[in-house]
């Protein structure tokens, strides 16, 4: 009995160890590392600057803001490219299911990583419009995009996400393709699909697991709980959302 229970609490402190191990490599070193990379073509760029401008204070304080706000733009497009080159290059990858929310899980422990690097990008796109730049930016991270799609919403998980063509996502919207238990230390993960034609109203909350069809609509600040499947060429609204009426009636 004795031997077993020491097996048992070895077995134990392994376990913690290569948690820790984990946690200090995932969720301290590689966002470190890779954001550090984004930085190099700041450091590039004010070293050609300080190369090609002739040493002068008068001429530097004349382009210090051009060359502060220059700067800035570079610093934001490249951490934007070097976060999602990162996840898309390594597979950076989370699967649907439930798992327990852990470093010792591989799945929990990709989730961790990607909301380590794509948080704070995400929270430019909610600052800074960037268009076209964002749907490439969540194609990297492994959304499915259809042709003509407008998201200004906040998209939380991007690979668990797939939208059609012509779908407006209106500001402020937000879709969900997780759930984080605390008190059963499991996260739950389910994706998101969008048809064709859809529209998401601003301020919408869309939770996991729900399917819209073709041509249909939810209104603005309506919640869509999980799994709920809305049929083709409806409108939803309300908390949580109901049919409202069929396109095409009053």
């Amino acid at each position: 009995m004795q031997n077993n229970k020491k097996k048992k609490e070895k077995n134990s402190s392994c376990r913690t160890l290569k948690s820790k191990i984990r946690y200090i490599i995932f969720i301290a070193l590689v966002p470190l590392i890779v954001f550090s990379i984004g930085v190099i073509p700041v450091i590039l760029w004010l070293i050609l600057l300080f190369l090609i401008i002739p040493y002068s204070i008068t001429v530097y304080l004349i382009l210090a803001p051009i060359i502060f706000v220059f700067s800035i733009y570079i610093l934001i497009v490249s951490e934007i490219f070097v976060t999602g080159l990162f996840i898309r290059l390594f597979r950076v990858k989370y699967k649907e299911g439930t798992y327990e929310y852990s470093f010792n899980d591989n799945n929990s422990l990709k989730w961790i990583l990607v909301c380590q690097l794509y948080t704070p990008i995400r929270k430019i796109f909610e600052t800074i419009p960037m268009g076209e730049i964002k749907n490439i930016y969540l194609k990297l991270l492994g959304m499915k995009i259809g042709k003509n799609s407008l998201i200004g919403g906040v998209i939380k998980d991007p690979c668990m996400t797939e939208i059609g063509d012509n779908v407006t996502i209106g500001e402020y919207a937000i879709l969900y393709s997780h759930i984080h238990n605390k008190q059963e230390g499991t996260i739950t993960i389910t994706p998101i699909k969008i048809g064709n034609n859809c529209v998401i109203g601003a301020g919408a909350i869309i939770m996991p697991g729900v399917i819209m069809n073709d041509d249909s609509t939810i209104a603005a600040a309506a919640v869509v709980v999980k799994n709920r499947v809305l049929e083709k060429n409806k409108i939803y609204g309300g908390n949580p959302a109901k049919e409202i009426t069929k396109k095409g009636k009053k």
